[in-house]
């Protein structure tokens, strides 16, 4: 009987530091915002990294095309979106 005592008072004490370390770490509105702005700096830098990448290529090809640089700004919004993923996920 002894034991459950102890393991209770165990997961008791467990449990309530986990809470007062959850309540000093607490999110700041500052820091709520500067990780919402990470989220959007990652997704965007791949999107904009991939239209000017491929209007270069584009500009490289004779005649009208436009072909690269949708390609790869799709291929940004994608890469952004795993960015993003990855992200929170930590």
């Amino acid at each position: 009987m002894q034991q459950h005592h102890d393991e209770l008072r165990k997961r008791v004490e467990q449990q309530a530091q986990r809470m007062e370390k959850a309540d000093r770490e607490r999110s700041t509105l500052m820091s709520q915002t500067i990780f919402i702005g990470t989220l959007g700096l990652v997704f965007v830098l791949p999107v904009v990294g991939g239209a000017y990448l491929g209007n270069w290529l584009d500009s490289l090809v004779a005649g009208y095309s436009i072909r690269w640089t949708v390609s790869l700004i799709l291929l940004g919004v994608i890469i952004g979106t795993f960015n993003v993923y990855f992200l929170i996920r930590e």
